[in-house]
């Protein structure tokens, strides 16, 4: 039984977005009354054993983080801004995101759960960087992939793609 336990166990909620690359949780350990310290540990050990190379945490506190350290998991802090700073803030997440990824490294982006922000930034990525051609279909496609409809904030943020398309140089 060890070895089981030492692989850790998957993220609620772990979906792949572009395979071994790109993917996206909860929070390790879950938030709120649902989080388990224990819970926690065993998430990171798995996100560990999985060769991530960093963990992004979109979260505004810096829950995670000292435990990211203490078990040798790489993290970026990214705490989600108010809105009249978001569209600053995606531009500058979507090329950092993109910079890694063109490095070869394995991403995990979490905050407190799957909602409407990580859907609406992982769909507006896929369109700010060319991965899909249109709001619509980047809308779809990240619907598809997490099995849950964005709303009006995650088609927001969807829209910030749409009005500043990365750079092709």
């Amino acid at each position: 039984m060890k070895g089981k336990w030492a692989e850790g166990i998957r993220p609620r909620n772990f979906t792949w977005i572009v395979k071994d690359r790109l993917a996206v949780s909860e929070r390790p350990g879950g938030y709120g009354e649902n989080h388990r310290r224990v819970r926690r540990q065993e998430e990171i050990i798995w996100i560990r054993q999985q060769n991530f190379d960093v963990v992004i945490s979109l979260i505004p506190s810096q829950h995670n983080l000292h435990n990211y350290e203490e078990l040798g998991l790489p993290y970026l802090h990214r705490p989600w801004p108010p809105n009249d700073q978001l569209a600053a803030y995606v531009e500058r997440f979507w090329a950092e995101l993109q910079l890694m990824l063109d490095d070869g490294k394995r991403v995990l982006v979490h905050q407190e759960e799957v909602g409407e922000r990580v859907s609406g930034a992982i769909a507006g990525y896929l369109l700010n960087v060319g991965l899909v051609a249109s709001g619509p279909q980047a809308t779809a496609i990240t619907e598809r992939i997490l099995g849950r409809q964005l709303g009006s904030v995650g088609r927001g943020i969807v829209e910030l793609a749409v009005q500043s398309p990365a750079d092709p140089s």
